[in-house]
């Protein structure tokens, strides 16, 4: 679904009358450097006559953020409004709003499930309803915001496309984009959410046709494995590629976790690139500060994914995994994006230019944007 001239949605019954409606400001002139430290607006994403990006002045981290959740697990968020706020402080220009879509009890004193083992993680639309409600109206002029439904339990495949039904009946149209979605996560193993099993992936078929249909990817958590056995859940990721080879599937933090730490980087981007160029319509997102402790910080990891993003940049996604619990505040935010930012300073301007600057991202949404060139050095 195109945009025009920012985000223009419909909302139902309930919210009829209230139209986010953005207006473009005039397009820059001519296609120079713009100042050093000069934030950026949507001006630069309008296409011809907008500036180049410098990247000798300009910062190294992403406009996109592409995977941060809006609330938490638990206990407080982080209001609506101070997070937009984080956004363009850090001069993030395009965001997907991800709730979490399984709970920790209200009566629970946890804001984390890992501090709480044995507390159950419940299943639950209330975010994505309340992401939604304040998505209407407190949405900026020049921050361009995509909602996600991020309530499906993809072990009860039956119940999602009624959820769907739901979101549409208040919000129709609203919602254009599906997750984080867990396949398979080792972290809330004691939460009592496990993998999801091979019947239910087939289960998927109704509501992953509605995706296909409208055009709207799925964010899916999948770990890979662990230290001890770093592929033991691949076959789950490969049967849902194989099951849905249209939908476009979004595999977040390439399949790593703090389950899979060890396992050795040339292998690791080895194996993705394999992935890549078995399913055309496979997008890895490379959020996580996981992925640059454990990873890209070292001289291994960067001697490997550097090569391998600059191969592969069409087909990769950033952000921060940022969640927005009340114990987090602006200066979390700021350091999340600038380490999950670092290895984009390594990259050529092509893949900065898909990836940091958003064109990857656009593209995937059909959003009427486009991605600044970067200047000639």
């Amino acid at each position: 679904m195109k945009s025009e001239r920012g985000w223009l949605v419909g909302v139902g019954a309930v919210m009829a009358g209230l139209i986010l409606a953005w207006v473009a400001p005039p397009t820059a002139a001519l296609a120079q450097p713009v100042a050093a430290a000069a934030p950026l607006t949507l001006d630069a994403f309008r296409g011809d006559g907008a500036a180049c990006y410098d990247r000798s002045v300009q910062p190294q981290t992403t406009v996109v953020d592409s995977h941060i959740h809006f609330r938490p697990f638990g206990g407080p968020a982080v209001p609506f409004e101070e997070i937009v706020q984080y956004l363009e402080a850090t001069g993030v220009l395009f965001a997907n709003v991800y709730g979490i879509g399984q709970m920790l009890p209200a009566s629970s004193p946890c804001t984390y499930y890992l501090d709480c083992p044995g507390t159950p993680l419940a299943p639950t639309l209330r975010n994505d309803f309340v992401n939604a409600a304040n998505a209407v109206v407190k949405t900026p002029e020049g921050l361009h915001l995509t909602l996600a439904m991020t309530f499906p339990d993809l072990a009860d495949p039956d119940s999602v496309l009624d959820g769907m039904a739901l979101l549409d009946d208040e919000y129709p149209g609203l919602f254009r984009w599906m997750g984080e979605v867990n396949l398979v996560k080792q972290a809330v193993f004691a939460n009592g959410r496990g993998p999801v099993s091979a019947e239910a992936i087939d289960g998927w078929a109704g509501f992953m046709a509605v995706l296909r249909e409208r055009g709207i990817p799925i964010a899916i958590h999948s770990d890979l494995g662990s230290d001890d056995e770093p592929t033991l859940y691949l076959p789950l990721m490969e049967q849902v590629l194989n099951t849905y080879p249209d939908n476009p599937i979004v595999w977040v933090h390439m399949g790593l976790s703090r389950e899979l730490t060890t396992m050795d980087p040339a292998r690791h981007a080895e194996l993705m690139a394999s992935m890549l160029e078995r399913y055309p319509r496979l997008m890895l997102d490379i959020t996580w500060r996981v992925l640059d402790d454990a990873y890209f910080s070292t001289p291994e990891g960067r001697a490997a994914y550097v090569p391998f993003l600059n191969a592969h940049s069409e087909r990769i996604l950033p952000g921060t995994d940022f969640l927005a619990s009340r114990d987090k505040d602006f200066d979390v935010y700021r350091e999340e994006l600038e380490i999950n930012s670092r290895i984009l300073g390594h990259l050529d301007d092509e893949a900065f230019r898909n990836i940091a600057l958003g064109e990857n991202y656009f593209r995937l949404l059909g959003l009427d944007y486009e991605a600044p060139r970067v200047c000639a050095g």
